[in-house]
């Protein structure tokens, strides 16, 4: 709490406000007093200077004879700097008393004791004050009245005396009253003030802690929150500030995070280009690693005559035939593969018939077909067009068919359809037989990937026909899948037969 802000204001104030008070009853003690005396003795100074004037303008005869006008004009000069004023000539003295407001004549043997021209009849504590050559002023107390006074003697040219007289006492009573009301005010502003600071102080604190607040939420990665001060001093300033900088943070880690997400899917796909190249060599070398071996085994059989009857090295050679026919067609498809994903084949668009594509397809393997006593379905007789590499996609129902040639069983059924979608056709192609199992369905179209590797071999499958189909329909943009059935399985692909 003592290390807050709003602590630390409260306790500034509240001590630059009794300080400030204490030097205000420091300064009441100790100089209201001699700073009234000398206010005092100024207007004594000034008031004297009036009623010279007035005396030597008005002319006034030896006897003192004053007009109502000149009456009135002395009396206003004495009630309005509340002083006596007393004009002296041929011992005949005339009063004017700012109470009375009137002319009194008195005997000047009164006027030389009591009012201090001869001291020691009731006079006592006399103290000079000023002097100016013209007039004297002192102060006295005069047991008499019982009073302190400041009184001003003086004697002009014509020999006419002029006495002025102020009470003293009222304002060393007021002093000291003041100062001790001063003590008990300043007491009670120190505390009500305190008491008020601390609640105003509030207004102060509440946007700093509100701007601590948001800082704390940006750390924390959180730039909802925004400041909403409508003020136009120093703290707005900096709210909007901080609202700026967290929209400009907010932006920069949105902008790191996808560069950090790009890089990270940069670095996964070099890490996946790196196992799919060490995947591929240990697949290729692999594939060709079997005829390899088979060729140079048989080469070798025959060079070293090991069988000398025609029959014999007749099938040494078929053999080393075959398996280099093999070996001649999976190199081919990895090339074809290779310039398909790597765009190195374009893709010529093109609109042809559908269905006498498929018709030469199946024409082309109808001899497979009779040799697998398969029931081969494709009931289509109606032209149906499409856009499309003509090439490519014969490289796709090819790759279908075949598929379906090497794994039918069962009813030894293969069945092509052509279903309309609006604007696409799929074609599907369904064999019976064994199921695919459905946590391998996806990756049928990985390069080398073979479900049941002992039965690819014997029909001498190279696991890449799937792939190249999967290649060639991403660059027509197109989809392709697979689908088990009750009793088989179904490869389809989609093309655009919109006109």
């Amino acid at each position: 709490m003592r290390h807050s802000l709003r602590f630390k204001i409260t306790f500034v104030l509240v001590t630059c406000m009794a300080m400030m008070i204490l030097l205000c009853w420091i300064l009441n003690k100790g100089f209201l007093g001699d700073y009234y005396r000398q206010t005092k003795i100024s207007t004594l100074g000034s008031s004297y200077e009036e009623v010279k004037h007035l005396l030597l303008e008005g002319q006034i005869d030896p006897i003192l004879k004053f007009t109502d006008e000149q009456v009135d004009h002395l009396n206003e000069i004495s009630s309005g700097n509340n002083i006596d004023v007393y004009i002296i000539q041929d011992l005949l003295v005339v009063c004017l008393n700012s109470s009375k407001k009137a002319q009194e004549r008195m005997n000047y043997s009164r006027i030389t004791y009591v009012y201090g021209i001869n001291p020691g009849y009731g006079i006592t504590n006399v103290e000079f004050l000023y002097s100016n050559g013209e007039y004297d002023v002192y102060s006295q107390y005069d047991k008499y009245q019982n009073a302190n006074y400041i009184d001003l003697y003086g004697v002009m040219e014509n020999g006419v005396e002029i006495f002025i007289r102020t009470n003293y006492e009222s304002i060393q009573e007021s002093a000291g009253i003041a100062s001790r009301f001063l003590a008990y005010v300043g007491i009670v502003v120190a505390v009500l003030g305190s008491i008020v600071i601390f609640f105003i102080s509030k207004n102060f604190t509440k946007p700093i802690l509100e701007l601590a607040n948001i800082s704390k939420k940006m750390s924390e990665l959180d730039f909802d929150v925004k400041y909403r001060g409508k003020t136009r001093d120093e703290i707005a300033i900096l709210g909007n500030s901080m609202n700026e900088l967290s929209e400009r943070l907010e932006q920069t880690i949105s902008e790191l995070k996808s560069a950090n997400n790009e890089l990270s899917s940069d670095i996964q796909n070099k890490i996946q280009i790196d196992e799919m190249r060490k995947d591929f060599l240990s697949n290729v070398t692999h594939e060709l690693k079997t005829p390899i071996a088979l060729i140079q085994g048989y080469a070798e059989g025959l060079l070293d005559n090991i069988s000398e009857d025609a029959e014999s090295r007749q099938f040494y050679c078929d053999v080393i035939i075959d398996e280099a026919q093999k070996m001649n067609k999976m190199v081919k498809k990895l090339l074809t593969l290779n310039q398909i994903e790597f765009g190195k084949n374009q893709v010529e668009m093109e609109r042809f018939d559908l269905v006498a594509l498929i018709r030469s397809i199946l024409q082309s393997v109808d001899i497979l077909v009779r040799q697998k006593q398969v029931r081969m379905i494709f009931e289509e007789m109606e032209p149906v067009y499409v856009w499309a590499d003509e090439y490519m996609i014969e490289e796709v129902i090819t790759n279908y068919v075949s598929n379906a040639l090497n794994h039918v069983s069962g009813a030894n059924i293969i069945e092509i359809k052509l279903i309309r979608k609006g604007d696409v056709v799929r074609v599907a192609v369904y064999n019976t037989g064994e199921r695919i199992p459905e946590e391998e369905l996806d990756k049928v179209w990985i390069k080398f990937y073979k479900v049941d590797k002992a039965r690819t071999r014997e029909y001498g499958g190279s696991g890449i026909g799937l792939s190249i189909v999967k290649a060639i329909m991403s660059s027509h943009n197109r989809e392709c899948g697979v689908v088990n059935h009750k009793g088989g399985v179904e490869f389809w692909c989609e093309l655009d037969a919109h006109v």
